[in-house]
This record gives structure tokens, C-alpha cells and sequence, in this order.
């Protein structure tokens, strides 16, 4: 087969297979959230002056936009429908609604993911950057919006860190980081003198440039090694070791610190300033210091936040006509003034009321000083391997160098190809044969007198299950056989192609490498069949036990106890996770405050396995016993007190009472219980993502969390991603059903 054969038979494999199951998928999405897809179609067909505009800003930047949104529709008479989308879902949302037809019609996003819309065909070019005139904007945020040498979108604003001083605890602000390293034995105890991310790449970068490193080379290959990478590492591990900056820092910690006048300054962005409004902080903002008093100024990222036109609009000229307002003075002024961005229109910033702001002026200069992030899409790739270097340094794990080789390698396993296109006729053929047995099954059932008999007979039955069979098939059947047939595509993001059972080989060869090596698929197996057995076990030996307590007539206070014991599960486990994660920090949890209380040294649960591995069972047996408590009360109000009273009659101890009554009668009626325990601990995602969040180096993983990062952190590799999802539900299926002949023989045998 040619390779123009090859590919035509793909796109016919994608079309007919995929299409129709994607559509059903939003259908199903329309009806959970009680919107009608063709309703939306016709009403912007019979209006057509409004066109949707999405975004995912917060509170202050959303009323800026909004604000700039009306005065564009008072000049214009076009009606403007302004959605807020949340952040992290963003991206996927965009890469699912615009292809089918559902998608807005313009969308404010980063500049660094413009390289995928643009080869995912989702955004439409406005032409070459040369023939759309747009002198109040800078040429470098024009050349951010640019990609094969046409301009895909009008930059609206610019986001990058600065430096945020407390003038309570400092009289000037730091000239370079030798001055906070002074400025640290000056400030009362348990104040930091520089509160940041350290263990962000994002954030080191800035001490990374000044250095004259990089994060990502032209070409897209990995460049944080060197010279240049070690004294980064080097330098913030110092800082660390001096209590200049806090241990195992995270944004939320950054801005307890900063906000709580503990932390004379802190490195972030323009999204740190509303949490301070709201408290009242008085502040000050100049951008990042140098990093010595003869050394180059630190020089942090810039994203450039544009304004695109949805490659599927029914109204190109209408939505190119907000975009260009938009960009404009007149649109950039209420954005900046009500939203407080900080506009990249150049002109805008005439205005006496930007002009007198000290602190957008102070951003505007830090991104003016920064480096716009590269658009190339392996700096997507690049986060993860750098992360894992940073916290592996910080925590005193490995020495700089052996960190940042082990960083290369990550990356080069991240960006090695995807699987080629294969000939899809083998499955084609599969499928159009397995359809023709099950077309001659039916005719042969249904040319059974006894058979058409029985189905005359069960249709009233058959009435009142097919709508519970219908959506069973939409939300259930569906998705699974959508999962199924994307494992079977290789592709970064929407860009997907026929790979037959390449990712399912990948993934059981560990990509070539050793079976049991960091990462593999068996080691990320043992892990969690090692969290499933833990956390089960555990979950049945306390929720029996207080269950047996709960139990006893004589217990006073029955009620109220089990009104307590029921709010772990009650408290939504997301809340529980990051509440437990804030307890096992480091430096400000309160296990190691108890610790410290008693004498002994404080313990970084993050930092090894089995520190990390223990804080994740903790949380989430916290989470599971309640379940199993409530069963098991359940389970022991059905035994028959007559057989206690026999068992006394013949003078049976409490202990043999339980052994040969109360489990033999438990266990046929807890099994299940269990068996659903261990489905939901199986594919517990949340304790293990918010809490470890997989660390150290990602050795507290579990399947359900390492495909979701193959999914969304790693270059978006879906049809990898789907494989395990499909190896998952294999483990689970086989699991499930020998528990369940168990289950069936302890029945028999009860």
C-alpha cells in the first residue's frame, strides 16, 4: 500500500469510526449539563450579530473583559456571549468543542500552546504579521502570536513573575540576592526573606537566564544542563539550606507566607495581587533583582495572552472585528484599569490612569526585561523532567549534575516519536466480520419461533428498561468503547493517526527500556496493587472493629460517635487530601509541629518512598474506613441474636463467638463491600495526585495518575494514555470476577 493509500484509509477509518462516537459523546455532555447543541446552532444562525468569546480569567480580569466586551457592543450593535471556563480544563475543553462545532468563535488564551492550535487546525490565521498593521503593539509580542509566518492571533496582555516587597519588614528593595541573604538574620523568627517556588521551573528559569542558560534550545532539544543549569541549582539549594526561602514551597505556601506578613518578599505574578487586596497588604512591586551586585539581572518568563479566531466560526469578520477591538487602546484601557492587566497595546499606557500605577508599570517593565516563553511545543515537555531535577536537589537527594542528566533522559523519553501509521485494513476486516457474525446471530435467533415468542412476551418488560438501557449505553457503553478505540491511535493532542497495538506494546516493553525501571508499567503495577491491598485491609480491620464497638448496646453515646466517625467520608476527599498534604509539610505541617513538640526531628514525607507512600495510605484510609464501618453495622444487625444465644448456652467465649459466628456471617455479606473498596482505592486519584503528587520522582504513582499525566502533562499522548485506561479495566475486570466466584463460594458455603 502507498503511503497516499495509507493515509486516505486512515482519515476514512478516523471518519467513520470516531465521528460518530464523538458526536454521541456531546450529545450525552449537552444532556448532562442541560444544554441543546443544535439549539445553540439555530439560534446563532438566526442571530447572526452575536458570537461567543471564551476565557478563562478570575474574578478581576473578568470584569475587565467584560467591561471592554460592552463597550464593543455599544459601538457595534454585535452582541457578545462572554463564557468563563475553568482554568485547568481549558485546553482539552477548547481541543473537543471548536472540531465539532460547538466552540467559541474567539478565545483568550497563552501564547505558548498557539503551536498546537495552529497544527490542530484550531485557530484561524489572521494573514502575515506584515500586512496586518498594528503599530501600538510590540513586534516580539506580535512574533509570540506567529507561527510558520502567519499571525494567528493579537497579543491582549502580558503575564510574567516581579518581585513583591513587604515595606514593613524591609525599608528598600533588594538590589540582588545578596541583600536578602543579609535581610535574613534581620527579620523576626519564622519570617522568610524571599518566599518562592523554588522547585518550579518556571520560577528557576528567571535565576536560570541570568546565568545564561535556558530551558529549551532552538530547535527544541532539552538545555537545562551545564554550567549555567548547576549554579541554578546550586543557588536556590544555598538559599534554601540558609532559611532564606521555605522548604517544599507551593503557590499556596508562597502566598500564606507573603500575605500573613511573613515573608518579607516573594516572586510571582500579577495573580498573587487580589489575594492581597482582599487582605489589605500594603505592597510594593519592582522587578527581580540581580543575582549579585556586578551579576545580570534575573530574567523571568513572559507569556503573551492573545485573542484567537476559532477555526470553526460562522463569523470570521464579526469575531475578527472583537479580537481587533480587543487589541486596541480603546479596548486594552478597561482590562488594564478594572481587570488590572497589564495590556501589551502600547498606546494605552498614555492614559494617566495607567501612567500613575506604579505597580502595572512595574510588570510592564519586568516583561519588558523578561524573555517571551519559547512556542515551541517540546516546552510543554520540558516542565516535568526539570521539576523532578529542582525538588530532588532542594530536598539533598543527588548532586546537581547526576539530577540534570537524569532530567535528559526523562526528556528524551518524552519526546522520543510516537508510533507510526499502520495499515488499518487488519482491523477494518476484524470489525466488518465480527458485525456480520452478529447480523447472522440475530437472523438465526430471530427466525426462532420459541425466540419471537418470548420477545412478543417481554416487550412490556423491555418498555420499562430501554431508557435506563439507553443511558447506560450513552454514558457507560459509549465512553469505554471511545477509550478503547482512541488506545488504538498514536499522536500528540488531536493530531492522532492509526497505530494498531502499538501503544499497548510500548507500554509492556516499557518503551525499550528495563521492565522494572522507574516509571515501567509492572513497577507502577506493584505500587498499586501494593496502595490497594494496604488501604482495603486497613479500611476492613478499623471499619470491623468500630463497627463491633459501635455495636455494643451498652456503648453510651452510640449515636454521636457514629455522627463523627462518619465525616471523613462525608467531607469531600478532595478537601481531606489537601488538608492532609498541608499536614505532612515539612517546615509548617502539624505532624512534624508534634514532632518537634516531643524532640525528635522533623521528617520530609516526601522525600522517600516509603515516607511518601505511608502519608498517602494515612490519608485515604481516613478517608475509606468510615464505608466500611457503616456496612459492617449493617451486616451485624442482620445475624440472628438467636445464635448468640445458643452459643452462651453452650458456654462460647466472646473470642469464639466472633471467630465461628460473627465472620463466617460477615464475610459473605461485606464481600462485596470490599470488592467496590477496592475498585475505588484501585483508581484513587485524588489522594494520590494532591497529596505526594507522585513523589519522589515519581515512585508513589498509580496506574489511574500516570495515565492521566501521559494524558495532560506529557505532551497529551490520549491514545497512550487510553491504552492503560484499557489495560486498567482488564486488571480490574479479571480481579473482580475471581472475587466474585469467592464471593459466590462463601455464599455456598454460608
Amino acid at each position: 500500500m502507498t503511503r497516499a493509500a495509507l493515509g486516505s484509509a486512515r482519515r476514512s477509518f478516523l471518519l467513520s469510526v470516531l465521528r460518530p462516537l464523538l458526536l454521541a459523546s456531546a450529545l450525552v455532555v449537552a444532556f448532562a449539563t442541560g444544554a441543546s447543541p443544535v439549539t445553540a446552532q439555530e439560534n446563532q444562525q438566526e442571530n447572526q450579530g452575536t458570537i461567543v468569546l471564551w476565557h478563562a480569567y478570575g474574578q478581576a480580569e473578568a470584569r475587565g473583559l467584560r467591561a471592554a466586551v460592552e463597550m464593543f457592543e455599544a459601538e457595534t450593535g454585535i452582541q457578545v456571549d462572554v463564557v468563563e471556563n475553568a482554568f485547568g480544563a481549558y485546553e482539552s475543553k477548547l481541543e473537543n468543542a471548536i472540531p465539532t462545532g460547538h466552540g467559541p468563535d474567539v478565545f483568550i488564551d497563552a501564547h505558548e500552546r498557539l503551536t498546537d492550535y495552529a497544527r490542530g487546525g484550531l485557530v484561524r490565521a489572521l494573514g502575515e504579521p506584515g500586512l496586518v498593521p498594528r503599530l501600538d503593539l510590540d513586534p516580539r509580542h506580535m512574533e509570540a502570536l506567529t507561527v510558520e509566518g502567519s499571525l494567528y492571533g493579537l497579543p491582549l496582555a502580558l503575564k510574567c513573575a516581579a518581585l513583591y516587597v513587604n515595606p514593613a519588614l524591609v525599608d528598600a528593595p533588594p538590589a540582588d540576592l545578596g541583600a536578602l541573604v543579609a535581610l535574613a538574620p534581620t527579620l523576626p523568627e519564622g519570617t522568610f526573606a524571599l518566599a518562592v517556588e523554588a522547585d518550579n521551573p518556571y520560577y528557576a528559569a528567571a535565576l536560570l537566564h541570568a546565568y545564561g542558560g535556558r530551558l529549551l534550545d532552538d530547535d527544541g532539544g532539552f538545555a537545562f544542563t551545564g554550567a549555567a543549569a548547576e549554579a541554578t541549582l546550586e543557588t536556590l539549594r544555598d538559599l534554601t539550606d540558609r532559611g532564606v526561602i521555605p522548604e517544599e514551597p507551593n503557590g499556596d505556601l508562597v502566598r500564606q507566607l507573603f500575605t500573613s506578613g511573613h515573608a518579607a518578599t516573594a516572586i510571582s505574578g500579577p495573580w498573587l495581587a487580589p489575594a492581597l487586596a482582599e487582605v489589605g497588604l500594603a505592597y510594593t512591586v519592582v522587578p527581580l533583582p540581580r543575582v549579585s551586585a556586578e551579576g545580570a539581572r534575573m530574567e523571568p518568563y513572559v507569556t503573551v495572552e492573545g485573542a484567537f479566531v476559532s477555526a470553526e466560526t460562522e463569523h470570521p469578520d464579526l469575531a475578527t472585528q472583537l479580537v481587533n477591538f480587543l487589541a486596541s487602546r480603546a479596548g486594552a484601557l478597561p482590562r488594564a484599569t478594572v481587570g488590572g492587566q497589564v495590556v501589551a497595546s502600547r498606546t494605552a499606557w498614555e492614559d494617566p490612569a495607567l501612567a500613575g500605577d506604579a505597580t502595572l508599570l512595574a510588570f510592564r517593565t519586568a516583561a519588558a526585561r523578561g524573555r517571551v516563553m519559547p512556542t515551541h511545543p517540546a516546552q510543554q515537555l520540558v516542565w516535568e523532567p526539570s521539576k523532578r531535577a529542582l525538588r530532588k536537589v532542594l530536598r539533598g537527594d543527588v548532586e546537581p549534575t547526576a539530577a540534570l542528566e537524569e532530567a535528559q533522559r526523562r526528556f528524551d523519553q518524552l519526546t522520543r516519536p510516537v508510533p507510526g501509521p499502520r495499515d488499518p485494513t487488519f482491523i477494518l476486516a476484524g470489525l466488518g466480520f465480527a458485525m456480520l457474525l452478529f447480523v447472522l446471530y440475530s437472523i438465526r435467533r430471530l427466525r426462532d419461533d420459541t425466540f419471537r415468542a418470548e420477545l412478543r412476551a417481554s416487550r412490556p418488560a423491555y418498555a420499562w428498561v430501554t431508557h435506563a438501557a439507553v443511558a447506560v449505553g450513552l454514558l457507560v457503553i459509549a465512553p469505554l468503547v471511545v477509550g478503547a478505540l482512541t488506545s488504538l491511535f498514536a499522536g500528540r493532542g488531536t493530531d492522532l493517526h492509526y497505530a494498531g497495538l502499538a501503544n499497548y506494546a510500548d507500554i509492556l516493553t516499557a518503551q525499550g527500556g528495563e521492565l522494572f525501571g522507574s516509571g515501567s508499567f509492572y513497577l507502577v503495577l506493584l505500587v498499586t496493587v501494593l496502595w490497594t491491598v494496604l488501604n482495603v485491609g486497613l479500611h476492613v480491620i478499623i471499619g470491623v472493629a468500630l463497627a463491633m464497638l459501635l455495636n455494643r448496646p451498652s456503648l453510651r453515646f452510640r449515636a454521636a460517635y457514629r455522627v463523627l466517625l462518619i465525616l471523613p467520608w462525608a467531607v469531600p476527599n478532595y478537601v481531606t487530601a489537601l488538608s492532609w498534604k498541608g499536614m505532612f509539610h515539612r517546615q509548617f505541617g502539624a505532624i512534624n509541629a508534634m514532632l518537634d513538640a516531643i524532640g525528635a526531628e522533623p521528617v520530609s514525607f516526601f522525600g522517600s518512598f516509603a515516607t511518601a507512600f505511608g502519608a498517602n495510605v494515612i490519608t485515604n484510609v481516613w478517608l475509606g474506613f468510615p464505608f466500611m464501618m457503616v456496612v459492617t453495622l449493617g451486616a451485624l444487625s442482620a445475624i440472628p441474636d438467636d445464635l448468640y444465644e445458643a452459643a452462651d448456652v453452650d458456654g462460647a467465649s466472646r473470642w469464639q463467638r466472633f471467630q465461628l459466628i460473627t465472620v463466617p456471617m460477615l464475610k459473605p455479606m461485606i464481600a462485596p463491600a470490599v470488592a467496590m473498596g477496592a475498585v475505588w482505592t484501585f483508581n484513587m486519584f485524588n489522594v494520590v495526585f494532591l497529596v505526594s503528587g507522585g513523589e519522589p520522582d515519581g515512585s508513589t504513582e498509580i496506574l489511574v495518575s500516570e495515565a492521566y499525566r501521559w494524558a495532560f502533562t506529557r505532551g497529551r499522548l490520549y491514545g497512550y494514555a487510553a491504552a492503560y485506561a484499557v489495560l486498567i479495566f482488564g486488571v480490574l475486570f479479571l480481579s473482580t470476577r475471581s472475587w466474585g466466584k469467592r464471593v459466590d463460594g462463601m455464599g455456598a458455603t454460608s
